[in-house]
């Protein structure tokens, strides 16, 4: 198999199909996500064991092809003769080479365009705090905090910094500096790259993922401390996100990581993409936002109250998951039996509808 010209014709299929994904497995034939679900495409043979290799290797630098033989897994951006980006992963099963890749849209959407809340184009103004977009893989979280970024690249002249692995969208020129650095190429790690931050007069900092206490730890600092960090995490809901970020630390430090988050934290945002009955995706969502109340439940440990904070702050723009999957149902976008399968309140749901 030519495998340069195999690779080109799957990157032409995924963009006449409209997918978001592609997935590459011996035995199977390669299959593209359209619209949530996954649909093979026929045109292509079964993929043997050679093959995935050797459609990979085509992607990969010389660099990342020794760091994946050497460790089994590699996370790596891949960008095609034509410009088409995409975030992949590499990992072996059963001895074999297995990909997952998804593709990033060139152009970066606006808020309006993701058809998300306006209320996060005024989060973009602050100044400092720690605002967190969650939600399971692949549910949109990077193209939210990227057109997060890219609304304060194009308003304000800011030192923005973006520490990925690996880098996903790709910011054009705008009136800020955005220096986007990869872990491993740009920096050793995500710590590495925090702490130099302070050194760097960064205004803006979007961290693709917090994967330790001390990475958390540094990003709640830098929040306290005159910067505006944005992060993502993969937890359900505003309650367990906090939760998770508490639970991280060792029981002696954890009141001193309560009172620093509910001092620094502007809000956690959660997203879900449901399937539309028309076809394609639209995203639900929760909003939870930092005020008196919620700084004195995290303070004190009672982040289960945090739902009943949601379902009364409607009028200070925070929105309940809930609401939000009923009203997409109300307007004929999303059929039930879809709501109550994305709900994690079904009973809640229930009354609503």
């Amino acid at each position: 198999m030519e495998y340069k010209a195999q690779l080109e014709a799957l990157i032409e299929a995924i963009a006449h199909e409209g997918a978001s994904d592609l997935h590459l497995s011996v035995g199977h034939r390669p299959m593209v996500r359209v619209s949530g679900g996954l649909i093979p495409l026929v045109n292509f043979p079964e993929l043997k064991v050679e093959d995935t290799k050797g459609l990979l290797f085509e992607m990969l630098s010389p660099e990342n092809k020794k760091l994946f033989l050497d460790s089994k897994d590699l996370d790596f951006a891949y960008t095609t003769t034509s410009q088409l980006r995409f975030r992949g992963n590499a990992f072996y099963q059963m001895g074999s080479v297995g990909v997952a890749l998804r593709l990033i849209m060139a152009k970066i959407r606006t808020v309006n365009e993701l058809r998300l809340p306006p209320i996060l184009e005024e989060i973009t103004k602050k100044k400092q705090g720690f605002f967190l977009v969650v939600g399971p893989v692949g549910q949109g979280k990077s193209t939210t905090l990227a057109a997060m970024i890219d609304l304060i690249n194009n308003t304000r002249s800011e030192h923005i910094i973006t520490i990925e692995d690996p880098i996903e969208y790709i910011f054009p020129l705008g009136k800020s500096i955005i220096d986007q650095r990869e872990v491993r190429f740009d920096t050793l790690d995500f710590q590495s790259a925090l702490k130099s931050m302070f050194r760097q007069d960064v205004n803006v900092a979007m961290i693709g993922e917090m994967r330790n206490p001390e990475t958390i730890a540094t990003a709640v600092t830098a929040a306290e401390t005159g910067h505006l960090i944005f992060s993502t995490l993969h937890t359900n809901n505003a309650a367990q996100t906090i939760d998770r970020i508490i639970d991280s630390f060792p029981g002696p430090q954890q009141a001193q990581i309560r009172v620093q988050l509910a001092g620094s934290l502007i809000g956690v945002f959660s997203q879900r993409l449901l399937p539309k009955v028309s076809g394609g995706l639209v995203p639900a969502y929760e909003l939870l936002l930092n005020n008196s109340a919620v700084s004195n439940l995290i303070r004190e440990g009672r982040t289960y109250e945090i739902n009943m904070v949601l379902e009364t702050g409607a009028e200070s723009g925070m929105v309940n998951m809930n609401h939000s999957i009923a009203s997409l149902v109300r307007a004929g976008e999303i059929g039930t039996e879809d709501a109550f399968h994305y709900s994690l309140d079904q009973e809640g749901l229930q009354r609503l509808l």
